[in-house]
């Protein structure tokens, strides 16, 4: 006996494409529900990572971020005194701490770092130690190619050196003087006018000026082309 199948083209392909619906179908009962859990999974994942709470990195220094803070929460008065004067400045310690931070951003924080080696070491009560701090301040700042050289002239570098024999409180007096000249001239200005004082002497939050000048930088051209890639909250 003939297959119907084979002897009626029609009623074969009408059979075929029944069959495959019905394996479609299985396959889609059986992988709907694992995919759908799935996805609803990862929503509730990426929902509580947008409610958690921002937390410090753990890498970073509970007591470094309090300093930071504290350094940016000085008052707009106290942060306008800084302007009238560079002793005014590095003589309180908030003032001090952004006047570091500020050298630092200019890679020249061996001035400052110089300067209060320098106020350290004539504070020096223990003679018998006197010899090794100005040593290590000379091989430090001082010296030729020394890992912090501060910018002398030579003749500041010479007088230094020939008093290494025999050092006293006084010994880097005058090399201290030069290097405060410098702060007070060259840095002092460019710190006034930086956006680390700005932002401070307005009450802003640091880097906030940064900020608003790359916001409006933007415009509505940069995003033209932009397409919005919704498959992945779905």
């Amino acid at each position: 006996m003939e297959n119907p199948l084979l002897l009626s083209p029609q009623l074969n392909t009408a059979s075929r494409v029944r069959s495959l619906c019905k394996i479609m179908k299985s396959m889609n009962k059986e992988g709907a529900k694992p995919d759908t859990k799935n996805r609803s999974q990862e929503k509730r994942n990426r929902s509580s990572l947008l409610l958690q709470k921002p937390e410090l990195h753990p890498d970073v220094k509970l007591e470094r971020f309090e300093k930071l803070t504290k350094a940016s929460s000085e008052s707009p008065e106290t942060v306008k005194k800084w302007g009238e004067s560079f002793d005014m400045l590095i003589s309180q310690k908030a003032g001090l701490d952004a006047f570091t931070r500020f050298l630092k951003s200019e890679f020249s924080e061996e001035n400052i770092e110089f300067w209060l080696a320098c106020e350290d070491y004539k504070k020096s009560t223990d003679a018998s130690q006197l010899s090794l701090k100005a040593k290590t301040i000379y091989e430090t700042f001082i010296e030729k190619e020394s890992p912090k050289e501060v910018n002398l002239d030579f003749n500041t570098k010479v007088c230094t050196s020939q008093s290494m024999s025999l050092p006293t409180l006084n010994t880097f007096d005058a090399a201290q003087t030069k290097i405060y000249a410098l702060m007070e001239q060259d840095c002092y200005p460019r710190f006034l006018r930086s956006n680390l004082y700005l932002d401070l002497l307005h009450g802003r939050p640091p880097g906030c000026s940064a900020l608003r000048r790359r916001s409006r930088s933007f415009t509505f051209n940069d995003f033209k082309d932009a397409q919005p890639d919704f498959a992945i909250w779905l």
